[in-house]
């Protein structure tokens, strides 16, 4: 069986069209659908059912893209891998990441990698957590950073820092606000704001479940106000009056405007390198992850 022929079917399988396929392998329709066909034949089975306004896998269909995908991966690692043996640290690196962090940590880091490794272009993909955590398992991104719990098992991680979290509090007088409360105030608990409007990123951020974690923590579900993808329009708000947030210290450090508190409890987040476990990591990620503990070595001793 030609590997041409599974990038054909899982193509289609992908697409569930037959013209769309076609235009994504660059090839003519008439003639994936012959290939299609034959590869049918050969396995006699039938890989999909087709209609006029849509194609749709067979139960066969279904086990056999998993499987198809599978060879695939594996083949695109092995010809990676031996492409990198003779080149070293080139082509691409493809790192995600979400809006919170990626402007936070990466600047520094993507400089220094920039200086010693000039030959690789590094490609950025900014999404939620869930859509990142997806994309870094299909072997669409090199690694990514995303913050603990990965729920995943197909991925793999590696710690990078750990970090608090901060309250951020308007600086005008709100009536929502708990008595007593001051910008002086040393450290707050969580659960005094439970009457609080709050604003949080919206679903399939971790950060969004990390703050709803916490409040779940304190004995109660927070009233989200409003709900964002950026965490400086979440900032801004809050600036205004029209809620409160949690933030980690990267972001609080960085943002001028709202009244940051630290909270009793001390919560946390832990960020992480995440990668797939079972596929081939190309030596532009390698290089990536080992320039970072090189600089954090470096930071720990000045």
């Amino acid at each position: 069986m030609e590997t041409r022929l599974l990038k054909y079917a899982c193509e289609v399988y992908r697409k569930q069209s037959f013209t769309q396929a076609a235009k994504a392998l660059n090839i003519a329709q008439p003639s994936l659908s012959q290939q299609i066909a034959k590869l049918e034949r050969d396995l006699g089975v039938r890989l999909f059912f087709r209609d006029r306004n849509k194609v749709t896998p067979t139960p066969e269909g279904i086990r056999f893209f998993k499987r198809a995908e599978h060879i695939l991966q594996l083949h695109e690692d092995l010809e990676r891998e031996m492409r990198e043996q003779s080149e070293g640290a080139t082509g691409d690196l493809i790192i995600g990441t979400t809006v919170i962090t990626g402007g936070h940590v990466l600047p520094p880091l993507l400089q220094s990698y920039q200086v010693q490794y000039p030959q690789v272009t590094v490609r950025l993909v900014e999404e939620s957590t869930e859509t990142i955590t997806e994309l870094t398992v299909k072997g669409h991104v090199d690694v990514s950073i995303l913050s603990l719990p990965v729920e995943d098992s197909r991925l793999t991680t590696k710690t990078m820092l750990t970090e608090p979290l901060f309250l951020a509090l308007p600086t005008t007088d709100e009536a929502w606000l708990p008595e007593g409360l001051t910008r002086q105030t040393p450290s707050v608990r969580l659960e005094e704001l439970a009457g609080a409007p709050f604003i949080l990123l919206k679903r399939g951020y971790g950060f969004r479940q990390t703050v709803l974690g916490l409040c779940a923590e304190s004995g109660f579900q927070p009233r989200v106000a409003y709900e964002t993808s950026s965490i400086q329009t979440a900032l801004s708000f809050v600036k205004h009056g029209l809620g409160v947030t949690l933030v980690p210290e990267m972001v609080a450090r960085n943002n001028i405007g709202p009244v940051y508190l630290s909270l009793a409890s001390k919560p946390t987040r832990t960020l992480v390198f995440a990668y797939h476990k079972d596929r081939y990591l190309p030596n532009a990620a390698r290089s990536f992850l080992d320039l970072y503990d090189r600089v954090t070595q470096e930071s720990k001793r000045h």
